[in-house]
C-alpha cells in the first residue's frame, strides 16, 4: 500500500509521532509533504508526548489527529490513553499507526520478540480497535475499515492501524543530512580508545552495533559493554545505576540525541545524584538515524546548558576530533560527573553488522566483568 494512499484514506490534517523503520515510507511521505510544520506534522520526544500533543490538537480544533510510532512505544502511551484519551475520561479520539516490529512468524531482533507478541493485545486491552495492514492488504480493505473506524472515533474512542513488515511504500526521495563532519563510528572508536578497560553502557540502535564491531576490529572482549538494544532513552539511567554501585570505577555512557530527548528527566536525576565516576557522552546528529534519519529537535537546543541546569558540574560540546580527544582524556582524569556532547554527521556504512552474542550473554559477561571490579 502506498503511504500517501493511507494518508488520503485517513483524511486527517495533523500527524505527530516518533519515527519507526517499519513506518519509514509514511515518515518519508510526511517529511516530503509537510516537513516539520507545527500545524500539520511534529516529531515528538516520545510516544506519550505525541499522544498528549494530539489531545491538545483535538481540544483546540475538534478534529481527529494521528499518532504514529513503533510498537516498542506502546508502553509510553498506556498512561495517556488510559487516563486522558479514554472515553470514560475525556473521550478524545485518536488514530494510531503502529509499526509492528517482532510480528510472530517474522524474523526480528531480540528486543522486539516479546513486544511483537503482545502488540495487538496491548492495544485491545486499552480498548483500541485494531486493524492490521500487511503486504497483501488492499486499499479498499483499508478504506472500508476506516469507514468503520469513523463511527468508533465519533464515540470518543481510539483506533489503530498496525503495519506489518513491508506493508507501506513510498517512491519519493527524502534526504536527511546536516553540516557536521564527524562520523559516529569513528567517534565511538575514539571513546573506546580513551575508556580503556572501563565499562561502557551504550544506547539503542546503530551506536551499540558500532561499539560491538569496534571491539571486534580491535580484537577486544565484549565484556566491557552493556548494549541497550531496546528501552530507548534509558541507557543513561542504567549507567547511573552502575556508577552509583561501582564508585571506584569510571563508567561511560554512549548516548544519542533522540534517546536523551525521549526521557530527558533522566538528566535531572543524574545531575541530582552527580556520581563523580560517570562520563555521559551524547552523540548528537539531530536525527532518528537508526530508523531512517528523520529529524529530532536536538539541533535546536543547548544540551550543555540543559546538563548544567540539571546539575552536571561539567558539560562541553565538541565538533572535531582534536577537541573530542582532549575532552575524553580530561573527563577520564576528572573526578566529577561530566557530559560531552559530540556533534555528528548523519550516516553509517551499509555493511554495518549486528551483535553476534545474545542479549543474555551480553548481560552475563558484563555482570561478570563488573563483579571483578572494586
Amino acid at each position: 500500500m502506498k503511504a500517501e494512499k493511507l494518508v488520503e484514506i485517513i483524511n486527517a490534517d495533523f500527524y505527530t509521532g516518533v519515527p519507526d523503520s517499519q513506518l519509514k515510507a509514511l515518515c518519508n511521505y510526511l517529511m516530503g509533504r509537510y516537513g516539520i510544520d507545527p500545524k500539520h506534522h511534529i516529531i515528538a520526544a516520545n510516544e506519550g508526548n505525541c499522544t498528549a500533543l494530539a489531545a491538545g490538537y483535538h481540544l483546540a480544533t475538534g478534529k481527529v489527529p494521528v499518532v504514529y510510532m513503533q510498537n516498542s512505544g506502546e508502553g509510553n502511551i498506556i498512561n495517556p490513553v488510559a487516563s486522558l484519551l479514554n472515553d470514560k475520561v475525556y473521550a478524545i479520539p485518536v488514530v494510531f499507526i503502529v509499526g509492528w516490529r517482532g510480528e510472530p512468524g517474522t524474523h526480528d531482533e531480540p528486543q522486539h520478540i516479546y513486544q511483537g507478541k503482545v502488540t495487538v493485545k496491548l492495544l485491545e486491552d486499552m480498548d483500541i480497535k485494531t486493524f492490521v495492514i500487511r503486504k497483501d492488504t488492499t486499499d479498499d480493505e483499508v478504506a472500508a475499515t476506516m469507514a468503520e473506524f469513523r463511527d468508533i472515533l465519533a464515540t470518543g474512542k481510539n483506533v489503530a492501524f498496525v503495519v506489518g513488515k513491508g506493508a507501506l511504500s513510498y517512491d519519493g526521495d527524502v534526504e536527511y543530512k546536516n553540516d557536521n563532519v564527524m562520523v559516529r563510528e569513528e567517534i565511538i572508536q575514539h571513546i573506546v580508545n580513551a575508556s580503556g578497560n572501563d565499562p561502557i553502557v551504550s544506547t539503542t540502535g546503530k551506536a551499540s552495533r558500532e561499539l560491538f564491531e569496534t571491539r571486534v576490529a580491535n580484537g577486544q572482549s565484549h565484556q566491557y559493554d552493556f548494549l541497550t538494544v531496546g528501552s530507548m532513552g534509558h541507557s543513561s539511567s542504567i549507567a547511573l545505576g552502575v556508577a552509583i554501585n561501582k564508585p571506584q570505577t569510571k563508567v561511560w555512557c554512549i548516548d544519542g540525541d533522540g534517546a536523551v530527548l525521549m526521557h530527558m528527566g533522566a538528566m535531572a536525576v543524574i545531575g541530582a545524584n552527580a556520581p563523580k565516576n560517570l562520563i555521559h557522552v551524547v552523540i548528537n546528529n539531530g536525527a532518528h538515524e537508526t530508523v531512517g534519519g528523520m529529524p529530532t529537535v536536538a539541533s535546536h537546543i543547548d544540551l550543555v546548558a540543559i546538563a548544567k541546569a540539571c546539575g552536571y558540574p561539567y558539560a562541553v560540546s565538541v565538533d572535531n576530533f582534536a577537541d573530542l580527544d582532549k575532552e575524553l582524556e580530561a573527563a577520564k582524569g576528572r573526578d566529577v560527573l561530566s557530559l560531552i556532547e559530540v556533534k555528528c554527521s548523519i550516516g553509517a556504512r551499509d555493511d554495518l553488522g549486528r551483535p553476534t552474542t545474545t542479549a543474555l550473554e551480553n548481560k552475563q559477561n558484563f555482570m561478570e566483568y563488573l563483579s571483578s571490579l572494586s
